[in-house]
């Protein structure tokens, strides 16, 4: 299945309702909303910086990932962007692909 990266933002109602919940009730939401859908969470980590929450997660498709995506986005407590990661090995099937390409202007 593809996996995803999820960055994700709290605004302040989502901190407040992180701070009601707490940090493991979160996660394990997150991991039933994964599961509901038909995916599987691998990782799940709070930080700090650009975003609050990074979670690496495989569903079944695109379409199932955007299905998340959108729920998690329209809540209005949270901001997440999605990234589709690649293996080495789909990296490796890629190079063997022959792409013809023109840049701009040549």
């Amino acid at each position: 299945m593809p996996m995803y990266l999820f960055r994700a933002t709290y605004n302040a109602e989502g901190a407040k309702g992180l701070l009601k919940e707490g940090g493991t009730k979160r996660r394990e939401t997150i991991r039933q909303l994964t599961e509901k859908a038909g995916g599987k969470m691998h990782a799940f980590y709070y930080a700090f910086g650009e975003a609050d929450v990074y979670v690496i997660s495989e569903y079944p498709d695109a379409a199932t990932c955007a299905a998340v995506a959108l729920a998690v986005n329209t809540s209005g407590a949270v901001t997440i962007q999605t990234t589709v990661l690649v293996t080495p090995e789909e990296i490796d099937a890629a190079a063997k692909k022959s792409i013809t390409y023109r840049a701009p202007g040549a």
